[in-house]
Formats: C-alpha cells, structure tokens, sequence
C-alpha cells in the first residue's frame, strides 16, 4: 500500500455494526487501520444483578471517544446512520437483520464478516454448530450482505482445521483473529474495486440457527462422539446439561472411553480419579468437569467426594 492509498483509507467512512466479544477483535483492527466514523450495536442490557450493562463494542468504541448509535430495532431506526454518508458497512455479529434501505445506502456496499465458510452454517450460532455437528474444518467468510440470511456473495474465505480438543470457546476466539486479519487483508480490494465476488451455491447450505434451551439437553440415546461434541460445543456458553436428581448438572468437559457397560442410557456406570462414567447408547463418556444447579463449578471428583460416601454407581441422569 503506498502513501497515496494510505490517505485514501485514513479517508474512508466506516460504519462498524457488532456486539459481542467476537467483534472485538475485528473493530480493533479498523481503529489501528482506518478511519471509523461511528459504531451500531445492541442497546444496554440489564445484566447479573438488573444493571444495564453495555456490550463490548461498545465499551471498545467509548475507549476511543467514538460516535456510538444503539437503536432497538435497526428494521425501524436506521436514519442516523444513512446521515452519516458512509462509504461502507461493516458488519460482524451485529444481533438483528440490516434492513435493505441501510445495505444500499454505502457506495462500497455493506460486507459482514461470518464465523464459517459459507455457505455451510448460514445462522446465528457457526461457532457452536461447528462442533456440535462435527465438523472437521470452519473458518470465516467476508461476504456481500444481502437482505436474506448469510445468502449474499462471498468476497474471500479463510480455513482452519477444527481440533478434537477445540471447544466453542476455543475455536471462537481462533476464528476472531482470523476474521479480523481476513477483514484486513481483503479491505483494499473492497476499496479499490478489484475484489472477487462468487454467489454462493445454496443447494450446499447448512444452517447454525441460535442454541435454544432443548440443544443444551444431554440425549444419552446419542454416540459418544455426538454427547462429547455437544459439551464441547456449549463450553464455556451456555452448557450442555442433564438432569440429576431432578436438580440442573451442567457439564463443561468430558472424554469418551472404550468402555461398552451394560444397563440403561444415561445411567452412571463408575466412579473414576477423573471424572463419573456415563452409559450413552454406543459405549461410555466421562464427565470431567460440572456444575450442580446453585454451586461452582468443579471437578467431578470434588463433587462425588461431596456426597460424603453416598453411592451414585446406577443413578440415571436424564
């Protein structure tokens, strides 16, 4: 890039439109790089203990003494940002559909940069689905926005291999720095007009739709590779859990064992140095680390030698 070009970008008006932790990263990247005129993101939330509590983008963008503009609906409440004349769009895990009038308003288009490779895991949840489903690749996309969900041409893609030992906090915080430095990366082309653009062939999609409350639900009827995907998919946010004694068992690791016990699914099979044996439908999975409704979270061990020598070796979990 030569200083004429650097000029051109320090120039540029940017609207960055994100949220969470996962664009953090991402935003950084432009302040260091670009000019950014002002950031949209979610309105204040009542936290913990009912405090409105801002959301990182936010928290990041008052640091740098930036314009911040949070309406509650973005389908209805749009026009300060059209105001601002930018000349392009930023999005990365904004939280609500941009309306079309807003993705036509930048003469350089509105682009968003998404936690997969497009088009698998279209949605609001890639990172966790990624695991969850057993995906042996992810990575990130930067992608024309369109009106319709994660449909819009694609711009550039980067791909990671995704680890066994990878959980949703893992691999989030792995496909942040990439997006951030493919955002970085593919802006120029954006800038002067010599970026490609590939449609996306849907008949490939698959979709990553937000976790609801019956995905973090344990199926014991399920492999042992599917249960162990499914706490991994859900650390450290929001947690696979099962049921024990009728009280919520939050579980944030595990490992599968070559064990093929008899009896019930869901039904605790040993006492382990390491964890509680669990029968699921093709073998045994280990519950490492929980967290019993109302306390810490710990070591199973800690937990059993809690019980003070009660015996749970054939309670069934569901």
């Amino acid at each position: 890039m030569n200083l004429e070009d650097i000029n051109v970008s320090k120039e540029l008006q940017i609207v960055f439109m994100g949220t969470p932790d996962f664009a953090v990263p991402v935003l950084q990247g432009l302040i260091d790089n670009y000019k950014v005129r002002a950031v949209v993101t979610q309105p204040d939330r009542p936290g913990n203990h009912g405090q409105l509590t801002e959301s990182p983008i936010k928290k990041l963008a008052k640091e740098n003494t930036m314009l911040v503009i949070q309406p509650e609906k973005i389908r209805e409440d749009y026009q300060e940002i059209i105001d601002l004349h930018p000349d392009l769009i930023i999005t990365c895990a904004y939280g609500q559909i941009i309306p079309k009038a807003l993705l036509d308003c930048p003469r350089l288009g509105c682009i968003n940069v998404h936690a997969s490779l497009l088009p698998k895991l279209r949605g609001g949840a890639p990172i966790h689905k990624a695991i969850i489903d057993g995906y042996k690749k992810t990575g990130v996309t930067i992608m024309y926005m369109n009106p319709k969900m994660d449909e819009g041409d694609i711009i550039s893609q980067k791909e990671i291999d995704i680890l066994d030992t990878d959980t949703a906090s893992s691999l989030h915080d792995k496909l942040s720095a990439l997006g951030t430095e493919l955002l970085l990366e593919t802006l120029p082309s954006i800038i002067d007009g010599t970026n490609s653009r590939t449609p996306q062939d849907h008949s490939q999609a698959t979709y990553a739709f937000t976790i609801k409350r019956e995905d973090e639900k344990i199926n014991f009827n399920d492999t042992s590779k599917q249960v162990y995907n499914q706490i991994r998919g859900l650390n450290s946010f929001p947690g696979a859990y099962c049921l024990f004694e009728n009280k919520i068992l939050k579980v944030w690791d595990s490992y599968i064992t070559d064990n093929y016990p008899t009896g019930f699914n869901g039904q605790i099979t040993a006492i382990y140095n390491d964890g509680i044996g669990v029968k699921v439908s093709n073998g045994e999975v280990v519950f490492k680390t929980i967290q019993l409704e109302g306390k810490k979270r710990m070591n199973a061990r800690d937990f059993v030698n809690g019980l003070q020598g009660k015996n749970i070796v054939g309670t069934i979990l569901r």
